[in-house]
């Protein structure tokens, strides 16, 4: 970065909460080289400008983009599904999940939890499949073995967005308290469907304008309940996926994109102004 003669934008999509002295100096300096820094979400922001020793002037937001689904939307038929996608590994949450599914079974349709995604490259280099094979033994243990199914398999931006337009509900059950920007969580909105998840910072930050409902990491019976109502209240449940369209526009990434070419026309004018 030192040796730059143009204009350099610092893209952060991760923000720690409690960065290590060498994370925290690292981050500091490539701030420090760069002509701005851009952070996915208001929280992000906010952490950054108060754990590190960052020019505030240099700190815009623009929302983690995604990809807005294109046609007529999806038939509903057969069981409503419940789903979470995206890489798996510890720290997902699907126990939670799981945990839930025995409280739904008497709902109409008979709810299915459809886990959609590979393993993690690097959970997959140390541990294997360990994760996914305990959650496929915690559903048949549970005797749900007929109402929670895995897809491991690759999926394209086409296919996956069949998958996430047929189900009824997005369940994000995240381990972590500190996630500040997460690209499912914004696919979800985008695409118009009703999202739970746990209180992750991005997620309380964008449901809160009713795309979504939150709950606490350690109370089973609110995500229970969240479901629950999210499957049975067509009402909820259409207000919250018209809530997700009405923000789709501002998320699709030709308008992310524009939000970085008029940032970028700014400091070439800027540097401009100083030759």
């Amino acid at each position: 970065m030192r040796q730059l003669t143009v204009p350099s934008i610092l893209v952060a999509h991760t923000i720690p909460r409690n960065p290590s002295p060498h994370q925290k100096s690292v981050l500091e300096e490539v701030a420090r080289l760069a002509d701005r820094v851009v952070v996915m979400s208001d929280a992000a922001s906010e952490r950054l400008l108060r754990g590190f020793d960052v020019d505030r002037h240099k700190v815009s937001t623009i929302a983690h983009g995604a990809t807005i689904p294109q046609g007529a939307q999806s038939k509903r038929g057969g069981r409503p599904t419940i789903l979470t996608w995206g890489l798996l590994g510890p720290g997902k949450g699907v126990e939670r999940v799981i945990d839930a599914m025995g409280s739904l079974q008497e709902l109409r349709g008979r709810p299915q939890y459809v886990v959609a995604g590979q393993t993690h490259p690097k959970v997959l280099a140390a541990e294997g499949e360990a994760y996914r094979e305990a959650r496929i033994e915690q559903a048949r243990a549970s005797g749900l073995a007929g109402s929670v199914s895995f897809a491991p398999e690759y999926r394209s931006v086409s296919s996956l967005a069949v998958l996430v337009q047929s189900c009824a509900v997005v369940v994000l059950p995240y381990d972590s308290t500190d996630q500040v920007t997460s690209g499912v969580l914004v696919d979800a909105v985008a695409s118009g469907r009703p999202v739970v998840a746990t209180a992750f910072p991005h997620a309380i930050e964008l449901l809160g304008t009713g795309a979504g409902i939150i709950v606490d990491h350690d109370d089973p019976d609110a995500m229970v309940s969240a479901l629950r109502r999210v499957l049975s209240d067509p009402r909820l449940a259409g207000g919250m996926a018209a809530e997700g369209r009405r923000l789709a526009p501002t998320l699709a990434w030709p308008s992310i994109a524009m939000s970085y070419v008029t940032l970028a026309q700014r400091l070439m004018l800027e540097r401009r102004a100083m030759v």
